[in-house]
């Protein structure tokens, strides 16, 4: 499964796959398997881009429009 914010909020962050990968404590072929919907994200890895970009992980996974992670 694609979920577009995923990628939406790196472009718009200026970070490489790289970049996130590392953070991650993935390799970035992962991450970009994440992003092309060829393998299932974790829980784990929602929750932690979801701090990262100070979001929640419904708007990650797309169920809502609102990026506030308390809203």
């Amino acid at each position: 499964m694609i979920f577009p914010n995923i990628r939406n909020l790196r472009e718009d962050s200026d970070k490489t796959q790289n970049e996130l990968a590392n953070y991650l404590n993935i390799k970035q072929t992962t991450y970009s398997k994440y992003e092309l919907g060829k393998i299932n994200i974790p829980i784990e890895v929602f929750i932690k881009l979801a701090d990262y970009y100070h979001v929640s992980v419904d708007y990650l996974l797309g169920r809502t429009s609102n990026k506030e992670a308390n809203k």
